[in-house]
């Protein structure tokens, strides 16, 4: 990311302040693989040419179905003189006009906001909602359908994309252990039974080079049924007949049929995401334990679903902040002692999963919503009736 010229003191504090009401960020997509990049310099910032145009086609982006600025890489695309924390103003051939689009290395907007993003794992600037629908269809994308990104505003949403930038190793040797390296641990809280439900990164998409590990471990922990978020029955085959393809316990889970293969996007507020979740959560009731619940990094999307267990055995919201931020330490070393800012920006995202258990509004404090029940009524929403829903809070407990 860029370094900007200096801003007055007052007007980094507004831009500060400001960014901390955005906290309700991150994707991943997220999970697809999630997220930063390293800051550009200051130099490359103000060398950035003012008036950047690009015209190009567009590509169908496979796992969230949102759209990818074709034709170039993330870093082609900043080269024509874009950079992280600019305004965008896009228009598609079709003259439907997005103005003001902020341009981030990470899903750094609220819940259900558009962006363009130049995530690191991705092959091209993808525009989107973040935890939002399809912007391929919301924007009425075809194969032929062309984009002209240009440069709205340099360096306006800076502060937030600063805040927010966050990036961390591939290489086990960076890490203290293989657990920590694999994001592979028990959930623990309420009444949770111990040592029965575990989140981890992939143990079969090994595109954060994680797999090998995290299958290790789900074997070590003896793991007899998995909820798989992010892998649909095709998108796994295709993990399969990749060379070097080393997830053999996992597979063995698969061809047994005690892995549900989801296939969902980050979009948890949707219908069919609490559809989908909640006889997932019906179907772990007719297998043995220890479960393993993933997605690609096991930060977003088994995030929520880890929130919607614990709040199920009754855990505290401060047990749920607590499990969603290990991830966090993890990765990114982002503790409330090491990185203050960066760790209260963060909590955005635990807190909007659970307004969104007990369809409250954002800023109602967390010790008075009414968990259990708000996670009761969402798989209900997911079309689970009150003898089912017990009988996955007995499973749990």
């Amino acid at each position: 990311m860029i370094r900007h010229k200096k801003r007055t003191p007052a007007l980094l504090l507004a831009a500060l302040m400001l960014a901390l009401s955005l906290a309700g960020c991150a994707k991943k997509p997220a999970d697809t693989a999630e997220k930063a990049a390293p800051s550009q310099t200051a130099a490359a910032q103000t060398a950035s040419a003012p008036g950047a145009t690009v015209e190009t086609g567009v590509v169908k982006e496979t796992e969230f179905e949102n759209i990818y600025i074709d034709g170039m890489t993330i870093e082609e695309f900043n080269a024509r003189g874009f950079a992280f924390g600019d305004s965008l103003n896009i228009r598609f051939d079709n003259g439907q006009t997005l103005e003001d689009v902020p341009y981030y290395s990470g899903y750094y907007t609220p819940v259900g906001a558009l962006l363009a993003c130049g995530y690191p794992s991705y092959p091209h600037v993808v525009i989107a909602r973040n935890y939002g629908q399809s912007t391929w269809d919301e924007f009425g994308m075809t194969d032929a359908s062309k984009v002209t990104v240009t440069l709205n505003e340099k360096g306006k949403y800076l502060a937030i994309e600063e805040l927010y930038t966050l990036s961390y190793s591939n290489e086990r040797k960076d890490f203290d252990s293989d657990v920590t390296f694999a994001n592979f641990r028990a959930v623990k809280g309420g009444k949770l039974k111990a040592e029965s439900f575990f989140r981890s990164a992939s143990p079969c998409d090994d595109r954060l080079n994680r797999a090998a590990c995290a299958n290790r471990l789900a074997e070590q922990a003896g793991i007899r049924f998995v909820i798989n978020l992010s892998d649909s029955e095709s998108s796994y085959r295709e993990l399969t007949a990749q060379p070097g393809f080393q997830s053999a316990y996992y597979d063995g889970l698969v061809q047994a049929g005690n892995v549900q293969l989801l296939g969902l996007n980050a979009n948890y507020r949707a219908d069919a995401f609490a559809k989908t979740l909640s006889e997932a959560f019906l179907a772990m009731t007719e297998h043995d334990a220890p479960v393993l619940i993933h997605c690609v990094e096991g930060k977003d999307r088994t995030g929520f679903a880890c929130a919607l267990l614990l709040a199920l055995a009754d855990a505290t919201a401060q047990e749920i902040v607590d499990d969603y931020m290990i991830t966090y330490a993890n990765y990114y070393g982002i503790t409330p002692e090491s990185k203050p800012e960066k760790y209260e920006a963060i909590l955005g995202n635990v807190r909007d999963f659970l307004y969104c258990l007990c369809d409250a509004p954002e800023g109602t404090p967390l010790d008075s919503l009414p968990l259990k029940a708000g996670a009761e009524n969402y798989l209900r929403r997911g079309g689970l009736s009150d003898a089912q829903i017990s009988a996955v809070e007995q499973y749990i407990v």
